[in-house]
């Protein structure tokens, strides 16, 4: 099957005419990505998910918006411009918003670093779909059914700009069982992939991203300049890396100079992976792993007197709905107690969350409280967030936020 064949849809997507209550209408108007069904007044009653959903202004009878219909979805619509002024939606004007995107990477492309986000989902004007960049092969993962009829196109343009030699599709596991496409996840849909494991660079420093199997894209791309900036602070330093994963944080120090690393996972096949990506840069400090649950382990240390002069704690989101925002504020807490035990005199802590319904003032606030109540004096250097690859153009679209912790004594 041609790659062409792969990416075709079989849907030609209709026209709708839209109408929202006041609050919708307001939301689009100040270009949030986001329309829900219990905004929608007025709307075709054959709507199908790729449809073109032309929002009306409810009193004047203009365009304020455009967006794809979503069916699956409580957010029923989402959108792909605010009209301040007129498209036409097509190949053309996906392949402006391609360049557009690659622009805001080109500062970062300057360093020595081939992987990067070339599309980040609503924030680059494309909901539900992420391109991501290891060396010369692209990854494009789909959340939503509504790129179907446009994927050709995209992937055109995406490929060009991008000039990918491979392109590798994965699929979310709502995508995975529909069968309004021929895709499947982990299909190499076009050039030649001739190994399912990529070796890429991030600010001098090898990695490798599993494109087929490993997690979202194969790799998280949006820590990296906190795992530059730790990696620089790491020199002759001891290095504790909690929910270290691949060892992103761990393979920095170690490249940098660290005279030991501590990678601590619950996954061994993720320490593993930590391990191979240690070896494929030059190094003279001390590889350490420890496998077992994050909190267990570091009261263990605790116990053992353990203290290292950096401590990076980067824990997986704990609140993927409302519901789970007070239990994830406590783990926080617990991990900044912990972590300010196992930092050593003079040392730093960095403490980081993913959790998107966890607000940044909220985080860095709870960390402070936390701090506070132990006896030792600190400062905080430095708050930062999502690298330029990840940029943020609504506020539900900000997830990443990590505090700098010194230790004064």
């Amino acid at each position: 099957m041609s790659f062409t064949d792969k990416i075709q849809s079989n849907y030609n997507p209709k026209r709708l005419a839209v109408k929202l209550n006041a609050k919708g209408e307001q939301f689009v108007v100040k270009g949030h990505p986001w329309v829900f069904s219990n905004s929608i007044v007025k709307i075709n009653d054959d709507a199908k998910a790729g449809d073109l959903a032309i929002i009306f202004s409810k009193n004047k009878n203009k365009v304020v918006g455009l967006g794809l219909y979503d069916a699956n979805s409580p957010i029923r619509i989402k959108i792909i411009h605010n009209a301040e002024t007129k498209v036409k939606i097509g190949a053309d004007f996906f392949h402006h918003k391609i360049e557009l995107a690659f622009e805001k990477r080109s500062e970062l492309l300057q360093t020595n670093t081939n992987s990067y986000r070339l599309l980040f989902g609503e924030n680059d004007g494309f909901p539900g779909l992420i391109a991501d960049v290891y060396a010369s092969v692209l990854v494009v993962k789909l959340y939503s059914e509504i790129w179907l009829p446009y994927l050709e196109p995209i992937l055109h343009s995406l490929r060009q700009i991008s000039n990918a030699e491979a392109v590798v599709m994965r699929l979310s596991r709502n995508l995975q069982d529909d069968k309004n496409h021929n895709l499947k996840d982990g299909e190499v849909i076009y050039g030649t992939l001739y190994n399912d494991v990529v070796e890429f660079v991030e600010h001098g420093v090898k990695f490798t991203a599993n494109v087929i199997k490993g997690h979202k894209t194969g790799y998280f791309l949006d820590h990296r300049d906190n795992r530059r900036r730790v990696g620089e602070l790491s020199n002759d330093k001891t290095v504790l890396d909690v929910f270290s994963y691949a060892g992103g944080f761990s393979v920095h120090a170690l490249a940098n100079g660290a005279k030991e690393v501590t990678s601590l996972d619950i996954s061994k096949q993720a320490l593993d992976l930590a391990r191979e990506n240690g070896r494929l840069n030059t190094y003279t400090g001390r590889h350490k792993t420890i496998s077992g649950d994050a909190f267990k382990e570091m009261k263990a240390l605790i116990q053992a007197d353990k203290t290292y002069d950096v401590v990076v704690i980067d824990p997986p989101s704990f609140a993927k709905q409302q519901s789970e925002i007070d239990l994830a504020k406590k783990k926080y807490a617990q991990l900044a107690m912990l972590g300010a035990q196992l930092t050593a005199k003079n040392g730093l802590l960095v403490l980081a969350s993913c959790s998107s319904r966890v607000l940044a003032q909220s985080f860095f606030d709870l960390n402070t409280r936390v701090l506070n109540a132990q006896s030792r004096l600190f400062e905080t250097t430095l708050k930062t967030k999502h690298d330029s690859d990840h940029p943020i153009s609504f506020p539900e679209g900000a997830y990443l936020k990590c505090g700098y912790y010194r230790f004064l004594e």
